[in-house]
């Protein structure tokens, strides 16, 4: 979240509010087969206060997708889970990537802001040191006489 309150009565994908009955017509299942996928884990919605289930938005756009990889795909429900799974990871370990992109962009900000105070603080009346190759050369110095 970004630090802000939100609205109580807002909704979103994730806001749990149609019960079993209307999830079920949303879906195109019965709610016989929601009960069955709650149980086998594939699609658990939230639970209201008397324990009846409450789906999202989303929970009915999963329920279409488990549907769909059933029906026309004719993948078991086990390979069903386990593609919801590695889905999940996926989208939890690229949210972890992006978050650990932005902390490297703030890092290297950092450091290019300290490498430019470091590189302002430096002397001007210093000549920079630059290494001279050493020769074998013999240089005879020879000092001018005055008037010659």
């Amino acid at each position: 979240m970004d630090g802000r309150r939100r609205n109580p009565y807002e909704l979103t994908d994730e806001t749990p509010v149609y019960v079993i009955s209307v999830a079920a017509q949303l879906s195109g299942l019965h709610p016989q087969t929601l009960r069955q996928y709650d149980r086998l884990g594939l699609v658990s919605p939230d639970r209201a206060a008397g324990r009846g289930r409450r789906y999202s938005a989303r929970d009915i756009e999963l329920l279409r997708t488990v549907q769909q990889l059933s029906q026309d795909e004719g993948i078991n429900l086990a390979g069903i889970k386990r593609i919801i799974e590695l889905e999940n990871q996926v989208a939890a370990l690229q949210a972890r990537v992006s978050e650990l992109s932005s902390a490297v962009e703030g890092a290297a900000a950092t450091l290019r802001a300290r490498e430019a105070q470091v590189h302002a603080s430096y002397r001007r009346d210093l000549v920079p040191y630059q290494d001279v190759q050493q020769t074998s050369a013999l240089v005879v110095w020879r000092p001018k006489r005055p008037s010659d």
